[in-house]
Protein backbone atom coordinates (compact mmCIF):
# COMPACT_ATOMS: atom_id res chain seq x y z
CA UNK A 1 0.00 0.00 0.00
CA UNK A 2 1.13 3.44 -1.09
CA UNK A 3 1.08 6.43 1.63
CA UNK A 4 -1.94 8.88 1.36
CA UNK A 5 0.24 11.37 -1.01
CA UNK A 6 1.36 8.23 -3.11
CA UNK A 7 -2.61 7.92 -3.61
CA UNK A 8 -3.21 11.50 -4.48
CA UNK A 9 -0.53 11.30 -6.78
CA UNK A 10 -1.98 8.48 -9.16
CA UNK A 11 -5.70 10.03 -8.66
CA UNK A 12 -6.66 11.11 -12.39
CA UNK A 13 -7.39 14.78 -12.96
CA UNK A 14 -10.64 15.84 -14.40
CA UNK A 15 -9.96 16.02 -17.86
CA UNK A 16 -12.20 18.55 -19.58
CA UNK A 17 -12.57 19.51 -23.14
CA UNK A 18 -11.85 23.26 -23.71
CA UNK A 19 -14.22 25.30 -26.38
CA UNK A 20 -12.99 28.43 -27.17
CA UNK A 21 -14.70 32.11 -27.95
CA UNK A 22 -16.49 33.42 -31.39
CA UNK A 23 -13.70 34.08 -33.15
CA UNK A 24 -10.70 33.55 -31.07
CA UNK A 25 -8.90 30.02 -30.64
CA UNK A 26 -7.45 26.98 -28.49
CA UNK A 27 -4.39 28.53 -27.63
CA UNK A 28 -5.97 31.98 -26.74
CA UNK A 29 -8.53 30.09 -24.19
CA UNK A 30 -5.26 28.70 -22.92
CA UNK A 31 -3.66 31.89 -22.24
CA UNK A 32 -6.61 33.14 -21.12
CA UNK A 33 -7.69 30.82 -18.31
CA UNK A 34 -3.50 30.32 -17.31
CA UNK A 35 -3.10 33.91 -17.13
CA UNK A 36 -6.76 34.70 -15.08
CA UNK A 37 -6.69 31.07 -13.07
CA UNK A 38 -4.36 30.40 -9.97
CA UNK A 39 -2.15 27.24 -10.25
CA UNK A 40 -4.67 25.86 -7.53
CA UNK A 41 -7.20 25.47 -10.27
CA UNK A 42 -5.66 24.55 -13.36
CA UNK A 43 -3.12 21.89 -12.02
CA UNK A 44 -5.92 20.28 -10.62
CA UNK A 45 -7.53 19.77 -14.45
CA UNK A 46 -6.44 18.10 -17.39
CA UNK A 47 -7.43 20.51 -20.05
CA UNK A 48 -7.27 19.85 -23.92
CA UNK A 49 -7.99 22.91 -26.17
CA UNK A 50 -9.18 22.47 -29.08
CA UNK A 51 -9.74 25.04 -32.46
CA UNK A 52 -13.01 25.48 -33.57
CA UNK A 53 -13.45 23.86 -36.92
CA UNK A 54 -14.17 27.10 -39.30
CA UNK A 55 -11.26 29.93 -40.06
CA UNK A 56 -13.36 33.40 -38.83
CA UNK A 57 -15.51 34.69 -41.27
CA UNK A 58 -14.85 38.66 -40.12
CA UNK A 59 -13.63 40.21 -37.64
CA UNK A 60 -11.98 38.89 -34.10
CA UNK A 61 -12.85 41.13 -31.29
CA UNK A 62 -9.51 40.30 -29.76
CA UNK A 63 -7.75 41.52 -32.74
CA UNK A 64 -4.59 43.36 -31.54
CA UNK A 65 -5.28 41.81 -28.47
CA UNK A 66 -4.00 38.07 -29.13
CA UNK A 67 -2.55 36.99 -32.04
CA UNK A 68 -4.30 35.26 -35.08
CA UNK A 69 -5.33 32.79 -36.32
CA UNK A 70 -9.16 32.93 -35.25
CA UNK A 71 -11.66 30.38 -35.25
CA UNK A 72 -15.17 30.05 -34.96
CA UNK A 73 -17.52 27.09 -34.10
CA UNK A 74 -20.66 28.21 -36.33
CA UNK A 75 -21.77 30.80 -37.80
CA UNK A 76 -25.54 32.76 -37.14
CA UNK A 77 -27.37 35.76 -37.40
CA UNK A 78 -27.66 39.02 -35.21
CA UNK A 79 -30.64 37.45 -33.34
CA UNK A 80 -29.00 34.20 -32.42
CA UNK A 81 -31.94 32.45 -33.90
CA UNK A 82 -30.42 30.75 -37.06
CA UNK A 83 -27.40 28.85 -37.70
CA UNK A 84 -25.10 27.89 -40.51
CA UNK A 85 -23.32 24.73 -40.14
CA UNK A 86 -24.32 23.73 -36.51
CA UNK A 87 -24.41 20.16 -37.42
CA UNK A 88 -20.65 20.31 -39.08
CA UNK A 89 -19.77 21.66 -35.67
CA UNK A 90 -21.30 18.77 -34.08
CA UNK A 91 -19.64 16.30 -35.56
CA UNK A 92 -16.34 17.82 -35.72
CA UNK A 93 -16.68 17.98 -31.65
CA UNK A 94 -17.37 14.68 -31.54
CA UNK A 95 -14.25 13.55 -33.52
CA UNK A 96 -12.42 15.79 -31.24
CA UNK A 97 -13.72 13.98 -28.07
CA UNK A 98 -13.16 10.36 -29.55
CA UNK A 99 -9.71 11.08 -30.80
CA UNK A 100 -8.04 13.28 -27.50
CA UNK A 101 -10.99 12.05 -25.05
CA UNK A 102 -12.28 10.03 -22.86
CA UNK A 103 -13.49 13.21 -21.38
CA UNK A 104 -15.37 13.87 -18.30
CA UNK A 105 -16.69 17.30 -18.90
CA UNK A 106 -16.29 20.47 -21.29
CA UNK A 107 -15.28 23.69 -20.61
CA UNK A 108 -16.54 26.71 -22.28
CA UNK A 109 -16.64 30.29 -22.71
CA UNK A 110 -18.83 32.57 -24.60
CA UNK A 111 -20.12 30.42 -28.02
CA UNK A 112 -18.45 27.61 -26.90
CA UNK A 113 -20.15 28.00 -23.32
CA UNK A 114 -23.11 28.22 -25.40
CA UNK A 115 -22.09 25.06 -27.23
CA UNK A 116 -21.18 23.43 -23.71
CA UNK A 117 -24.20 23.90 -21.87
CA UNK A 118 -26.44 22.24 -25.05
CA UNK A 119 -24.27 19.48 -25.56
CA UNK A 120 -25.56 17.21 -22.29
CA UNK A 121 -29.25 17.42 -23.74
CA UNK A 122 -28.26 17.30 -27.55
CA UNK A 123 -26.44 13.57 -26.35
CA UNK A 124 -29.21 12.68 -24.45
CA UNK A 125 -31.39 12.89 -27.06
CA UNK A 126 -28.57 11.34 -29.30
CA UNK A 127 -28.63 14.58 -31.53
CA UNK A 128 -24.82 14.73 -31.64
CA UNK A 129 -21.87 12.87 -29.65
CA UNK A 130 -23.58 9.77 -29.84
CA UNK A 131 -20.17 7.62 -30.07
CA UNK A 132 -18.51 10.23 -27.73
CA UNK A 133 -17.96 9.48 -23.79
CA UNK A 134 -21.12 10.88 -21.85
CA UNK A 135 -20.44 14.17 -20.90
CA UNK A 136 -20.61 14.08 -17.04
CA UNK A 137 -19.20 17.71 -16.11
CA UNK A 138 -20.01 21.48 -17.13
CA UNK A 139 -17.35 24.50 -16.66
CA UNK A 140 -19.62 27.44 -18.27
CA UNK A 141 -18.24 30.84 -18.70
CA UNK A 142 -20.09 33.70 -19.57
CA UNK A 143 -22.67 31.48 -21.62
CA UNK A 144 -26.47 31.39 -22.59
CA UNK A 145 -29.00 29.19 -23.96
CA UNK A 146 -29.61 28.61 -27.90
CA UNK A 147 -32.75 30.81 -28.94
CA UNK A 148 -33.41 28.72 -31.90
CA UNK A 149 -36.42 26.70 -31.35
CA UNK A 150 -35.36 22.98 -32.66
CA UNK A 151 -31.90 23.40 -31.02
CA UNK A 152 -33.91 24.29 -27.46
CA UNK A 153 -36.18 22.01 -27.47
CA UNK A 154 -34.07 19.08 -28.18
CA UNK A 155 -31.21 20.70 -25.40
CA UNK A 156 -33.33 21.80 -22.87
CA UNK A 157 -35.74 19.94 -22.54
CA UNK A 158 -34.91 17.85 -19.93
CA UNK A 159 -33.10 19.31 -16.97
CA UNK A 160 -29.33 19.64 -17.64
CA UNK A 161 -28.48 17.43 -14.39
CA UNK A 162 -24.65 16.79 -14.65
CA UNK A 163 -22.86 18.88 -12.28
CA UNK A 164 -22.01 21.95 -13.47
CA UNK A 165 -20.34 25.43 -12.36
CA UNK A 166 -21.21 28.72 -14.23
CA UNK A 167 -19.31 32.19 -14.23
CA UNK A 168 -21.97 35.17 -13.82
CA UNK A 169 -20.61 38.27 -14.48
CA UNK A 170 -22.03 41.58 -13.52
CA UNK A 171 -21.91 43.96 -16.17
CA UNK A 172 -21.67 40.45 -19.06
CA UNK A 173 -24.11 41.43 -21.53
CA UNK A 174 -25.06 37.99 -21.68
CA UNK A 175 -25.58 37.72 -18.51
CA UNK A 176 -29.58 37.47 -18.26
CA UNK A 177 -29.42 34.55 -20.88
CA UNK A 178 -26.55 33.15 -18.64
CA UNK A 179 -29.33 32.95 -15.92
CA UNK A 180 -31.86 31.27 -18.37
CA UNK A 181 -29.27 28.69 -18.49
CA UNK A 182 -28.93 28.46 -14.97
CA UNK A 183 -32.89 27.38 -14.57
CA UNK A 184 -32.28 24.31 -17.07
CA UNK A 185 -29.46 22.77 -14.51
CA UNK A 186 -30.62 20.96 -11.37
CA UNK A 187 -28.42 22.06 -8.47
CA UNK A 188 -25.51 24.37 -10.39
CA UNK A 189 -22.27 26.02 -8.61
CA UNK A 190 -22.78 29.78 -9.36
CA UNK A 191 -19.90 32.08 -9.12
CA UNK A 192 -20.36 35.59 -9.52
CA UNK A 193 -18.07 38.30 -10.49
CA UNK A 194 -17.79 42.18 -11.43
CA UNK A 195 -16.84 41.93 -14.86
CA UNK A 196 -18.15 41.70 -18.01
CA UNK A 197 -17.61 39.15 -20.99
CA UNK A 198 -14.39 38.06 -19.91
CA UNK A 199 -12.66 35.02 -18.04
CA UNK A 200 -12.51 36.46 -14.27
CA UNK A 201 -10.27 36.16 -11.72
CA UNK A 202 -11.25 34.67 -8.56
CA UNK A 203 -12.17 36.14 -5.57
CA UNK A 204 -12.22 34.49 -2.45
CA UNK A 205 -15.95 32.86 -2.31
CA UNK A 206 -15.14 31.95 -5.80
CA UNK A 207 -12.19 30.43 -5.48
CA UNK A 208 -13.69 28.22 -2.50
CA UNK A 209 -16.23 27.41 -4.50
CA UNK A 210 -14.46 26.21 -7.81
CA UNK A 211 -11.85 24.30 -5.67
CA UNK A 212 -14.78 22.35 -3.43
CA UNK A 213 -16.41 21.54 -7.02
CA UNK A 214 -13.16 20.14 -8.38
CA UNK A 215 -12.89 18.28 -5.07
CA UNK A 216 -16.29 16.75 -5.48
CA UNK A 217 -15.46 15.86 -9.44
CA UNK A 218 -12.25 14.38 -8.18
CA UNK A 219 -13.84 12.09 -6.29
CA UNK A 220 -16.24 11.04 -8.24
CA UNK A 221 -14.24 10.27 -11.12
CA UNK A 222 -11.42 8.27 -9.21
CA UNK A 223 -14.56 5.78 -7.71
CA UNK A 224 -15.41 5.05 -11.37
Amino acid sequence: MGSEGDCKTNQRKPRFLCLHGFRTSGAILKKQLFDKWPTQVVDKLDLVFADAPFPSQGKSEVEGIFDPPYYEWFQFNKEFTEYENFDKCLEYIEECMIKHGPFDGLLGFSQGAILSGALPGLQAKEVGLTNASKIKYLIIIGGAKFQNKSVAEKAYSSAITCPSVHFLGEKDYLKKYGIELLESCVDPVVIHHPKGHTIPRFDEKGLESMLSFIEKMQAEINKW
